[in-house]
């Protein structure tokens, strides 16, 4: 359990959660009834055309409603989990109206007057914010839920990532766009992608984010990179990163290659990983049994796994790592619940 210091005065606070139909959304609100956090009222916003649905909260049907200007009267927590546009609209009416804005949008991740929060990691930043808190980008999360623990005890000098991302990443419709992709191609029907640019079932793209023409590296690895440099407090860390899609419902998984300090025996790197909050180790050899999408779906914990000596750095310093991450709640929903519960006056 993390300890709970205070930052800004919420005790009993009226939520709004903005975004409140989508993927993250959901897991939002499941996260807040699993966790009992002390909210006094939940208030479901999100665009026209999905206003008047109702969802359920803690047993109540409450009736989704339009975000607008006048949302965020009576609001002091306002979790958003809409597009970029959205946020930038948005969290500053939020924000004018009294209201601590956590966003779990790219929209104000790399702004140096919003901390930029993996509790687990940098809690401390959490101090110095002013209305609005940018919840990161969920390969980012997984990857340093992994790695700022090495960082912190051995020191860290470089990371080699390849990620294997869920369609959770590109939200409900991407999910349920694998869902009947797969399902045309076993009955031997064509299937034409709407959401994303491949076929999706049983194959294996590069990241549908924008690629940037001069580095090759698409929108996703470069926020990983950037994102990643900043919540570990490391300006110029190399970090090469490699994203692509693959035919999961949800739960990212990463190949990570980290350069220490100094050559450290693997099972260092697994007792320091044991010690982790957040982080829990699989790595069954003999079984060959390791971190699975499978596995990681559904509960909050980062699971790490074939921690092993990279052999293809003769110094030693190099670990080898797999993890694997629930993209919609420790990348997303949990992350930003338990960025909420800091801000409980205890």
């Amino acid at each position: 359990m993390l300890t709970q210091p205070s930052y800004r005065s919420l005790r009993n606070p009226t939520v709004a959660i903005v975004g409140a139909t989508g993927a993250v959304g959901a897991e939002l609100i499941r996260c807040l009834e699993e966790r009992d956090f002390p909210a006094a009222g939940v208030r479901l916003l999100a665009s026209a055309r999905s206003a008047g649905r109702t969802l359920s909260y803690r047993g109540q049907a409450l009736t989704v409603q339009a975000v607008g200007p006048e949302s965020f009267a009576g609001v002091q927590l306002a979790l958003f989990a809409a597009d970029s546009e959205t946020s930038r609209t948005y969290a500053p009416v939020a924000q004018a109206a009294g209201a601590v804005v956590v966003d779990n949008s790219s929209a104000f991740r790399m702004d140096l007057d919003c901390p930029l929060v993996v509790p687990e990691v940098n809690l401390e930043t959490l101090a110095g914010h002013r209305g609005v808190i940018a919840n990161p980008n969920c390969t980012a999360i997984i990857l340093c839920m992994a790695v700022a623990p090495l960082q912190r005890r051995f020191g860290l000098r470089r990371l080699q990532v390849a990620t294997y991302q869920a369609a959770s990443g590109a939200g409900q419709p991407a999910m349920d766009e694998l869902v009947a992709s797969t399902r045309a191609y076993l009955e031997g029907r064509p299937f034409q992608p709407q959401v994303l640019p491949h076929p999706y079932a049983f194959n294996v793209f590069s990241h549908n984010d924008t690629v940037d023409l001069d580095s090759g590296y698409n929108g996703e690895e470069l926020k990983v990179i950037a994102e990643t440099r900043r919540i570990l407090s490391t300006g110029n860390l190399p970090i090469g990163v490699t994203c692509v899609r693959v035919p999961v419902l949800r739960a990212h998984t990463l190949a990570v290659t980290a350069e220490l300090d100094a050559p450290v025996p693997p099972g260092a790197v697994r007792e320091c990983l044991e010690e982790a909050l957040g982080v829990r180790v699989v790595d069954d050899r003999a079984a060959n049994h390791f971190p699975m999408p499978v596995e990681a779906q559904g509960q909050g914990d980062v699971l790490v796994g074939r921690i092993r000596r990279d052999l293809g750095d003769p110094s030693g310093r190099s670990v080898a790592l797999l993890l694997a991450g629930d993209q919609l709640l420790k990348g997303a929903a949990l992350n930003a619940v338990q960025i909420a519960e800091q801000l409980l006056v205890a």
